[in-house]
């Protein structure tokens, strides 16, 4: 079965510097197992899959999957997804805000000046970091207790771990172990620098520990916790991947009444058709 396919570059205009996606853009038909088969040959950090939608609110609805798990949620998929949506569809039909529906309920998308735009979805759990757990994170990472500034449950989906240190170099020095689950760091550069923080995302692969190259799903729930602290101010620039030799931007933004808005480029690398 022959599908519309495209490979999307998300959180950069620079094809290749930022974080990719598969979305194959009509899913009809599909079970689960040749979803799973698909992810799993990709071999990306999700691909995913097009469907219509059940909620008539929504413009269309996602599967979102890793090579060995379905996400309710993820960022960079929901950007590069929408992405991939909107190019099938002639300029004028293309609408200027976007529902799409996934594991997580209705996301609301829409285009900003720093590309697609999604609004943050609720944490499905937060609150500070027991100390126990927070003497292993800092075990796994190589640092001691005491480089932690700070450690936040920020769970929109992924089940994010949120640990704050001092800088940005701090950050980008990091060379984690052992980690067993999903972990995100984050460092203040100095004020005036191009970027307002440096992002890192570390995610359990069996034994094997995979830093994602930018993360829109972590970026979204830092920026809760963040902004909610004081510790950030809206709007800011969040980069990641610099260690991968990637070069993110993710566009933070708030609306009057709170809601967080994740914004980033978005750029087609790779159309053409699946065999599914």
């Amino acid at each position: 079965m022959s599908r519309p396919f495209r490979q999307v570059d998300v959180f950069t205009a620079t094809p290749y510097q930022g974080n990719p996606v598969a979305v194959v853009l009509d899913g009809t038909g599909l079970d689960d197992d040749a979803m799973r088969r698909f992810a799993r040959w990709t071999n990306l950090s999700e691909t995913t899959f097009v469907l219509p939608p059940t909620s008539p609110a929504a413009d269309y609805r996602v599967r979102i999957f890793t090579p060995s798990s379905e996400l309710p949620f993820a960022g960079h998929p929901t950007l590069g997804t929408c992405h991939a949506w909107l190019a099938e569809r002639p300029a004028s039909a293309r609408p200027t805000e976007i529902v799409q529906e996934c594991g997580v309920g209705l996301v609301p998308l829409r285009r900003t000046a720093d590309g697609l735009a999604f609004a943050a979805p609720p944490l499905r759990r937060s609150g500070p970091v027991e100390a126990p757990l927070v003497a292993r994170i800092s075990t796994m990472l190589g640092i001691t207790p005491d480089d932690v500034v700070a450690a936040e449950w920020v769970d929109n989906g992924p089940g994010w771990v949120a640990v704050l240190l001092a800088d940005a170099e701090s950050v980008l020095a990091l060379r984690p172990r052992g980690v067993d689950l999903p972990l995100g760091v984050v460092g203040p550069w100095p004020p005036g620098s191009a970027t307002a923080f440096e992002v890192r995302a570390f995610v359990p692969m069996g034994d094997a520990v995979i830093e994602d190259p930018v993360t829109g799903s972590l970026n979204a729930s830092l920026a809760q916790w963040l902004l909610g602290t004081g510790r950030a101010s809206a709007p800011y620039t969040a980069s990641q991947g610099t260690v991968l030799h990637r070069a993110g931007r993710i566009h933070l933004s708030t609306d009057a009444d709170g809601t967080v808005w994740v914004a980033g480029a978005t750029v087609t690398c790779l159309s053409g058709t699946a065999e599914l």
